[in-house]
């Protein structure tokens, strides 16, 4: 199992970094087309000046600013990097994308309204990145965080879909999860809650965290 597991890091690293342009063909696929609809399902949560921590392709960075939100992003992938800013540049969008790492947030203290990071690594639940998070946020302002999505349609191809995710640790049970992120997250500082957002045959947890 640790072999496989390590395997799986291996195929997101290489996925996140030289295969990127593949990225939106992959996520499509494990997760059966929904991939796309459960970064949007954030979209209701998110106010003001938001960044965006791990944007990757950009497809919610390029909704935030349709939307009317003013976004910022940072990711440390410069492919991913790329790929974003071609996008908001086609749709005519701004570009506030920077390269760099969630331990070290190049913004000034308070300037966010709200940060968000949608199937983030376990980077995101470091205490220095949770710290610095905090740090980059309003008073009253919020981090969203989704970590995980459960596929729940019961046919076969979704079935083996929801075993691929559970298997690779990317869909654990809530009973597991929840309790140690409310933990490091209430360690910084933040006020936690969760809501379990129902999607076409699938479910996303949604972490709000108030500072």
């Amino acid at each position: 199992m640790r072999l496989l597991l390590s395997l799986f890091r291996l195929f997101f690293h290489l996925l996140y970094h030289p295969f990127a342009w593949t990225y939106d063909l992959v996520a499509a696929t494990v997760s059966l087309g929904r991939w796309k609809g459960w970064v949007m399902s954030a979209l209701p949560y998110l106010d003001g000046r938001v960044l965006e921590i791990g944007f990757g392709p950009g497809h919610l960075q390029q909704a935030m600013e349709v939307r009317g939100l003013t976004a910022f992003g940072l990711d440390e992938s410069r492919q991913m990097g790329h790929l974003a800013r071609q996008g908001l540049r086609r749709k005519g969008l701004p570009v506030r994308l920077a390269r760099g790492y969630a331990q070290h947030l190049p913004f000034l203290s308070g300037v966010f309204d709200t940060v968000v990071a949608t199937f983030p690594a376990e980077y995101i639940f470091d205490t220095v990145t949770l710290a610095e998070t905090y740090r980059v946020l309003v008073s009253g302002g919020r981090l969203v965080l989704m970590p995980v999505a459960w596929i729940t349609g019961r046919s076969l191809l979704e079935r083996l879909a929801a075993w691929l995710f559970k298997v690779t640790g990317e869909a654990g049970a809530i009973e597991a999860i929840l309790p140690s992120i409310r933990k490091s997250l209430q360690a910084v500082g933040y006020k936690v809650r969760h809501e379990l957002v129902e999607c076409p045959g699938s479910r996303v947890l949604v972490i709000l965290a108030t500072r």
